[in-house]
């Protein structure tokens, strides 16, 4: 049974703060009680806001940001996390070097939830405001396909 997920990015302030303020708003409304957290498999930004174009990307529609701060990826999540989703390859590949072998089954690709053709949530950090939009939505589409999951299981 999943009761705790953890969504992982690369620095944790655009793409996995994001996916938890999106997931925590659709999974509420659901009805579901679990644990959501996010983190960067990198401590670049630890304590920092999310990045401001992604919280009002957000915001337009009615995520909430408020209270995350950046933080890196810690040995207890593993243990602590029922699920944790990459939001892409590298992500994965950094969070399974970086997991115990009892707990890899944990991780997936985020996207692996939704019915997209791209497989890999893009990095919109260096891009234009329709970068941090097309996050949003791929972000959507595998929450809700995450909700559909977790309430068939």
């Amino acid at each position: 049974m999943i009761r705790s997920v953890l969504f992982v990015c690369l620095g944790n302030i655009c793409r996995s703060p994001t996916a938890e303020a999106v997931f925590t708003h659709k999974a509420r409304d659901a009805g579901l009680k679990l644990d959501i957290d996010s983190a960067g498999t990198q401590g670049y930004h630890r304590g920092a806001k999310p990045d401001p174009r992604s919280a009002e990307a957000g915001q337009r529609r009615g995520y909430d940001f408020s209270g995350l701060h950046a933080r890196r990826v810690e040995d207890n999540d593993f243990h602590r996390f029922d699920l944790i989703l990459a939001m892409d390859q590298q992500n994965f590949d950094d969070l399974m070097r970086k997991c115990p072998p009892d707990h890899q089954h944990k991780i997936r690709l985020f996207l692996s939830f939704a019915d997209a053709e791209e497989q890999h949530v893009p990095d919109p950090y260096y891009g234009g405001t329709g970068g941090f939009e097309y996050v949003l939505d791929l972000i959507e589409q595998a929450s809700d396909g995450l909700i559909q999951h977790l309430t068939r299981v």
